[in-house]
């Protein structure tokens, strides 16, 4: 099988190099032309048999948008087109009426595996119409995992439900994280354990909070030192946290563990929380409370029409 593929990142590099490991022909474009094969779209499409597959590897929202208006211009009837970037699901509904128009299928697939997926293959999550996916199952094969395919591969349902299998994905992947993330903390905090990393590398081995991701925290306690001390506490979020939330609040879903660490992430941007700031200034205010001024020095709130009589131990 040939398979076309748009954007040669990280991500969309690795994935050319194990389809090709896997017996797949690759034709790749990428605006840099260090790691494109051809120097254009257009050459891209010529270089494909009919019917062509085109796999779109390129960040979600406007670039998709573009890439996926591009091909509707350059390929025919019959051909199919793969958004495997984390678009939202909303958008999959329609680039695929979009395609329909001129013939061409769509395919969305939430891809997971990170730089590791080259080695490990990738957890795929497809949506789309059975035909379609059945046709394009050589290249799936040959990312996913080896092993059952049900272990890595997932027809999840129509147009959109990979997309949306694949943020529900990371929306889990948040939580997991902060839970490992607050532990970690708790545990420097106490000075009785004198082995932090040793604590979460014995967790990875017949216990139930063993996973993936734990053996990927204990490689990096082992590479920067137990205490992360080069690494700053500031943390972005990819989007698919938020929309999974959002679904949630359309839904009626309650999700606290997920909410809660897509805002940790927020907090994590904050060099002076401007919320934490009043809850000082309130505490100050109805306790006499110290609070921290940015020159260090502590003070306390002059004394206000109530505050003459009763309790300030709030």
């Amino acid at each position: 099988m040939h398979i076309g593929l748009v954007g040669l990142g990280k991500m969309g590099g690795n994935m050319r190099t194990r389809l090709r490991r896997g017996g797949i022909e690759v034709t790749g474009f990428d605006n840099n032309p260090e790691l494109s094969d051809v120097e254009s779209l257009e050459a891209l499409v010529a270089a494909l048999p009919t019917p062509r597959a085109v796999w779109v590897m390129v960040p979600a929202g406007a670039i998709t948008q573009s890439v996926v208006d591009q091909l509707k211009g350059l390929l025919s009837e019959g051909d199919v087109v793969i958004d495997g970037g984390n678009s939202k699901y909303t958008d999959d509904a329609a680039h695929a009426a979009s395609l329909a128009e001129v013939g061409i299928g769509f395919v969305d697939c939430g891809v997971s595996g990170g730089i590791w997926g080259l080695d490990n293959g990738y957890g795929l999550m497809c949506g789309g119409e059975a035909a379609l996916v059945e046709r394009l199952m050589p290249v799936f094969d040959a990312l996913r995992p080896e092993g059952p395919r049900e272990e890595g591969f997932v027809h999840a349902g129509a147009v959109g439900a990979g997309h949306y299998a694949k943020m529900v994905h990371n929306g889990i992947e948040y939580g997991l994280m902060q839970s490992y993330a607050e532990g970690f903390e708790l545990l420097t905090a106490k000075d009785i354990v004198t082995d932090v990393t040793g604590c979460f590398k014995a967790w990875t081995r017949g216990t139930v909070v063993r996973s993936w991701l734990l053996d990927l925290l204990v490689r990096a306690m082992e590479q920067e030192g137990a205490n992360l001390p080069h690494i700053r506490g500031y943390v972005n979020d990819s989007g698919e946290g938020r929309w999974t939330v959002e679904e949630a609040i359309l839904e009626s879903v309650p999700m606290p563990a997920i909410t809660a660490s897509l805002f940790a992430r927020f907090a994590s941007r904050q060099d002076d929380s401007p919320a934490m700031k009043a809850v000082a200034a309130l505490r100050n205010q109805f306790g006499g409370h110290a609070v921290e001024s940015f020159g260090g020095e502590a003070s306390v709130a002059e004394a206000g029409p109530s505050s003459g009589t009763g309790s300030t131990s709030h």
